[in-house]
């Protein structure tokens, strides 16, 4: 498998940070319309972890001499369309579960051994969020 080339790189950078900005966004919505406090809260957990990612993605781009994406994927206006409070999160869920499957195709790529581990920590994130708001009840 071939390393990354920087240009591939830093596009891979910006569609994780472009989804999980779009994520955190949504996470945000679903926190506030929550009808059950638990589930606010698991909401609002999962969407200052989406944030965390943020920053750490905007950060790594610039280190890598790139300008992060101010885009938002189109994710966000998928989740905010679904009306039910439980099919929202499935679909958050399984929006989590792209970024693993995004994150394992990619981390062998990445020549940068910091970058790669920030990513794994990144994979390891999203397996225990989808594993909480798969435990949680709230989904179904």
């Amino acid at each position: 498998m071939q390393p990354y080339t920087h240009d591939e790189l830093l596009a891979f950078l910006n569609e994780m940070l472009e989804a999980e900005r779009a994520g955190a966004k949504a996470l945000l919505h679903i926190s506030k319309e929550a009808h059950d406090a638990p589930a606010a809260a698991l909401a609002m957990a999962v969407h200052h972890d989406e944030a965390r990612w943020c920053a750490m993605l905007t950060a790594a781009i610039r280190l890598q001499g790139g300008a992060p994406s101010q885009a938002t994927g189109a994710f966000y206006e998928k989740v905010l369309a679904i009306t039910d409070e439980k099919a929202r999160l499935n679909f958050v869920n399984r929006g989590q579960g792209w970024v693993v499957k995004k994150l394992k195709d990619a981390i062998p790529r990445i020549a940068d051994e910091h970058l790669a581990k920030d990513l794994g920590v990144m994979l390891v994130s999203h397996e225990e969020n989808i594993a909480k708001v798969n435990a949680s009840g709230f989904a179904g």
